[in-house]
């Protein structure tokens, strides 16, 4: 990976780890269906311009219509729902706590890719998933040790919790099927099908539970942000380090994401940062290093000697 990369993935960690704050912000007085299908709304709308800028309206049209349905799919496991439920978890949990959460992805991804399509799973990567979800629980206690400015119950952060974690379960199921049933599919038509599917099963609910008074300035300066920059620009930002990086190289990002989670949280939201918390962190991103393969080594496993075979 060049340096020009390099600061390309730190700027899209830096506006995803911002989609939390912006969040935390909106969803109170928004509420979480309509937040969500604005989000999703507008990142369709962007990402459809582009598609269209990029090929010729009939060739997108045709792909769209005779993908449909797993587009569809893809659209509500990785958006509608989980978006749905990182904003419910939002409104109990610290946009740094939701964002470290949503570090676990990989890990449910590599489960997922285990039990449903058979992918090989060594003593290590098991030893990942464990760890990782070891800090889960770290993480997970300390925010229900401390209290909380919100005066949120035992009861409502493990609620919260587990919605973060449903999340990123969603997330899992999301890429296996997007490998298993759209491979061959560009990642700009994927994203801007799934977008436009999570916005059609999003819309009802967002026209049934728009929120009854008027929502301020500040919350929709917070949607927009969400809907262009962490979803629309960030999503394009990500295609292009698949596309000159790799996907292996780009899907590193979440391993810097939580930083910006938990600075922004700090700096504009003034979210405190325990000793605990960071532990969590720091456990979880060690066991998602370790369950995608990142890590491919402990140092006490020594090193497999070379042999004519490997030349």
């Amino acid at each position: 990976m060049t340096s020009r990369n390099l600061i390309q993935l730190v700027i899209l960690a830096a506006l995803w780890g911002a989609s939390f704050l912006f969040i935390r912000i909106g969803v109170a007085e928004f509420g979480v269906a309509p937040l969500m299908a604005l989000r999703v709304g507008i990142g369709a709308l962007f990402l459809v311009i582009v598609l269209l800028a990029r090929r010729p309206l009939r060739q997108s049209a045709t792909i769209l219509r005779t993908r449909a349905l797993p587009l569809l799919m893809v659209g509500i496991l990785n958006s509608a729902a989980p978006f749905c439920l990182l904003a419910y978890a939002e409104l109990t949990l610290p946009a740094g706590v939701s964002s470290v959460i949503n570090a676990t992805a990989p890990l449910w991804g590599a489960l997922v890719a285990f039990l449903w399509l058979k992918d090989r799973l060594t003593a290590l990567r098991t030893l990942g998933l464990v760890v990782g979800f070891i800090g889960v629980l770290l993480l997970v206690w300390d925010q229900i040790a401390a209290p909380t400015a919100s005066g949120a119950t035992v009861m409502g952060t493990t609620l919260a919790a587990g919605a973060a974690l449903g999340m990123t379960l969603l997330y899992g199921i999301a890429a296996n099927y997007t490998k298993r049933y759209l491979t061959g599919v560009d990642a700009l038509t994927v994203a801007a099908g799934s977008m436009i599917g999570a916005t059609i099963v999003l819309l009802p609910l967002a026209v049934i539970y728009w929120p009854s008074t008027t929502v301020s300035l500040h919350a929709w300066s917070a949607v927009l942000a969400l809907g262009i920059i962490c979803t629309g620009v960030a999503y394009m930002l990500y295609f292009h380090l698949i596309a000159v990086a790799g996907p292996a190289r780009a899907i590193t990002v979440t391993f810097i994401l939580p930083i910006f989670g938990i600075l922004w949280g700090a700096l504009f939201l003034h979210e405190s940062v325990s000793a605990g918390m960071l532990e969590g962190c720091a456990v979880i991103l060690i066991g998602t290093a370790l369950a995608t393969g990142v890590i491919k080594r402990l140092p006490w496993m020594g090193t497999r000697k070379h042999s004519h075979a490997d030349t």
